[in-house]
């Protein structure tokens, strides 16, 4: 079966260094959270699993939502919490003030921006993505879906840089790496983003 099309974009543009980890009870997720979850968001923990975009864009682990939330804010549950705070503190972008949406959150950057979806339609296909810049301290609204957003990052096709940081933007590729695949080259001594030595990597006990 093909994938969808945004989804063999981002396979082009980063391509998996290794097998996804990550297993999902997709059925306990949707009842948890009300919703079902994007196909294409499905089919990217399928093929990449949660772990992290060039050392600063962490794609997280689905979780089914509990009440009160826990983890931490990098993790969906509990980061959805804090940008559901963080929507009634900041600004918006005017399209977005008065508005109300349902958040669910799918990713943070070291910026400390937050990535979410708008899971307020019923049609998990239709959910865009809502952003929050914490250098500027304002939300912003994506008409696109996750895997679409991060294809557009990659490519510049957005008038200007969505996230805090602009080494992504536009960069036309970037590595992403699972936390096994990380760790274990952390492990093994070398910097797991260069590939090249480093005294320090495997200094550290990183679980």
């Amino acid at each position: 079966m093909p994938e969808p099309a945004e989804l063999e974009a981002l396979l082009r543009l980063m391509p998996p260094v290794t097998e996804s980890d990550t297993a999902v009870d997709w059925d306990e997720i949707t009842d948890s959270w009300g919703r079902p979850f994007p196909a294409a968001y499905q089919r990217f923990m399928a093929v990449y699993g949660a772990g992290m975009i060039e050392d600063y864009l962490v794609i997280g682990t689905p979780e089914p939502w509990v009440e009160p939330p826990d983890g931490d804010d990098a993790d969906m549950r509990a980061g959805t919490a804090f940008a559901r705070v963080l929507w009634q503190e900041s600004r918006k972008e005017r399209d977005l003030e008065g508005t109300t949406p349902r958040l669910i959150m799918w990713g943070v950057d070291s910026s400390g921006d937050h990535l979410c979806w708008d899971a307020s339609d019923p049609d998990p296909e239709q959910w865009p993505v809502l952003l929050y810049n914490r250098g500027e301290s304002i939300w912003r609204r994506y008409d696109c879906g996750m895997v679409e957003f991060l294809v557009g990052h990659l490519e510049g096709e957005f008038p200007t840089c969505p996230l805090g940081d602009v080494g992504l933007f536009g960069r036309g590729g970037a590595t992403f790496l699972t936390r096994t695949e990380y760790l274990r080259r952390l492990r093994s001594g070398v910097d797991p983003w260069t590939g090249e030595p480093d005294p320090f990597a495997g200094m550290y006990n990183y679980g």
